[in-house]
């Protein structure tokens, strides 16, 4: 019996929606009859098109939180830099 609730389980998302049921991008309805393009494990998309377009926006932003993480890494160093070479003058 417990093994029966990890496959009855919903993930997590729109309540009712099963994962396979449509594509993650467009929400067109997947039929069972054809190919399915998977992205990152548990993500299904109805084209290569659909899936490249969700790698393409994973990726912007990737670099746009690498450059928000770099940003503020920048901005924290040179604060800090500053206020040790003051108490260093002091």
């Amino acid at each position: 019996m417990a093994c029966a609730f990890f496959f009855d389980a919903e993930p997590v998302g729109e309540p009712g929606v099963h994962a396979l049921d449509a594509c993650a991008l467009c929400t067109k309805p997947l039929a069972r009859d054809s190919d399915i393009f998977m992205y990152r494990v548990d993500t299904t998309f109805c084209s290569d098109e659909c899936r490249h377009e969700q790698m393409q926006l994973d990726a912007a932003c990737a670099r746009q939180a690498a450059a928000r993480r770099q940003k503020q890494f920048s901005s924290g160093t040179g604060s800090g830099r500053a206020h040790r070479e003051a108490s260093v003058a002091s």
